[in-house]
């Protein structure tokens, strides 16, 4: 039996022949030859011929794109601003689509069609079904697979590392970081606890006092490592230490470090 239809909803869409190419614009040139021209679901379209690597002309996501068949035959049109790119065949040509998709780095199997799984775009995605997980900022998709579901398992720092699956139904990143964060610091403001709440699975720290103090503060992607001069936390974070408060200055006031602990 054939195996699942792949997800993707976009083609790639190949002709091939012998054509006349003409482009307008800073590239002005007119050719000829036995070319294949690709023409991608962003409205790229481009044009190779026997030698090398790089086409021979190219628009890069055209404002409009125009292909017409009849029969064997093809024309392309590409327009860009004041750049035109013109294909048409002059001889009975050859012309294909195939689905297309997002490449991404290949991170296991997916539990459900039994298809790979890849990591692109800020998610996880099946390229054999609708599966789709979007990933936190800064998550590592680990070797490992979540003993409940069998999909990847990550690595996320909010405030302390937590080890995930990548499906948030699964395993919450909000609830995980509540229990490690909730209540272990004070509003700047008003000295209520910062209590940890989430917008879908994006936890932040706001204020206990809220409605009447509105303090909120996004937890960087970084492990706590010490207090600054604030009261506040102060987060390793792939760019360097910063307080919680990313408006601070007392943190490296004049390039000194004003913190307290490690």
């Amino acid at each position: 039996m054939p195996g699942p239809l792949p997800r993707v909803t976009e083609t790639i869409r190949l002709f091939a022949g012998d054509c006349t190419v003409e482009f307008e614009g800073e590239r002005e040139r007119t050719q000829r030859g036995y070319v294949v021209v690709v023409v991608k679901p962003d409205r790229t379209v481009l044009v190779h011929d026997a030698e090398g690597y790089q086409p021979v002309a190219w628009l890069t996501r055209a404002d409009e794109l125009t292909t017409e068949t009849e029969g064997d035959s093809f024309s392309i049109v590409a327009r860009s601003g004041e750049q035109e790119l013109r294909v048409a065949s002059e001889a009975p040509t050859g012309r294909r689509e195939f689905p297309a998709s997002e490449a991404g780095v290949p991170v296991g199997t997916c539990p459900d069609c039994g298809d790979a799984l890849v990591r692109a775009g800020g998610e996880v995605t099946c390229l054999g079904c609708d599966a789709a997980h979007g990933l936190p900022a800064g998550a590592t998709v680990l070797d490992e697979s979540c003993d409940d579901c069998g999909l990847p398992k990550m690595r996320v720092e909010r405030g302390e590392r937590f080890e995930l699956c990548v499906d948030w139904q699964c395993d919450s990143l909000a609830d995980a970081v509540a229990d490690a964060l909730d209540g272990r610091w004070d509003c700047p403001d008003c000295g209520a606890p910062l209590g940890v709440v989430s917008r879908g699975n994006r936890p932040f720290l706001g204020c206990e006092g809220y409605p009447d103090c509105e303090t909120t503060f996004s937890i960087p992607a970084g492990v706590v490592v010490c207090e600054c001069a604030c009261g506040l936390p102060v987060f390793e974070t792939a760019a360097g230490r910063r307080c919680l408060d990313g408006t601070c200055d007392q943190y490296y006031e004049s390039g000194v470090d004003t913190t307290t602990g490690p």
